[in-house]
């Protein structure tokens, strides 16, 4: 090697398709543009079809994580498209509104549907997060100790209350999910993982299981 140049080693970067779904109106576009771009918008449309969106994460020192966001609409007349748009998927979050019980009920219907048309190399099911979105308002409808059954009953890798609005855990809970991946796919983890996460209240903070260092 000429002795000019000197080796320069990039960062192994680790491409992952990550599927956001859940009913109409519970918030995914906008969790996804806080997440993505630290941004809040009240005049958002509704998603026709699916829309995409990436984002590249610093996950250590040597290694970084591209993040290619499918915000699947949660109309019924796209969900016949579900199985093109879960294909290759290698992890999931699904949302509902805390202050819309149906929401919270049909979750249990979008995580079946995910478990019957997508699953990894290995035919295990793709990890799924559930998010309890719209923490911010007031008037609720659903309880933590029905997230908390759902969570554990329906194979969940972990849940959390979030407010894309005010940006309450939106970056917590996907690098949970991206460390969940990136131990996956043997490139090691933090000791958090064996356990769930979950927003003890409205307020920006949090409440882990033992082991946990979120």
């Amino acid at each position: 090697m000429d002795p000019v140049y000197s080796e320069i080693t990039a960062a192994p970067e680790k491409l992952f398709k990550v599927i956001i779904i859940g009913d109409p109106t519970v918030g995914k576009t906008s969790f996804v543009q806080r997440y993505v771009e630290n941004s809040y918008k009240r005049d958002y449309k509704g998603t026709v079809g699916v829309d995409f969106a990436l984002k590249v994460v610093k996950w250590s020192e040597t290694r970084t994580a591209k993040l290619q966001l499918w915000d699947i609409a949660g109309q019924e007349r796209f969900t016949w498209m579900t199985r093109v748009y879960y294909k290759d998927s290698h992890g999931c979050v699904i949302m509902f509104d805390l202050t819309n019980r149906n929401s919270f009920i049909n979750s249990l219907k979008w995580k079946r549907d995910v478990d019957s048309k997508c699953r990894l190399p290995d035919g295990s099911p793709i990890p799924c997060m559930l998010l309890a979105n719209k923490c911010d308002l007031q008037h609720r409808q659903v309880d933590q100790m029905e997230i908390e059954e759902l969570y554990k009953e329906h194979n969940f890798i972990g849940w959390t209350e979030t407010s894309a609005k005010e940006g309450i855990m939106v970056d917590d809970s996907m690098k949970f999910l991206v460390d969940l991946m990136m131990q996956q796919d043997g490139m090691g983890g933090h000791t958090f993982l064996t356990n769930s996460f979950k927003l003890a209240g409205p307020g920006p903070y949090t409440r882990c299981h033992s082991n946990c260092s979120c």
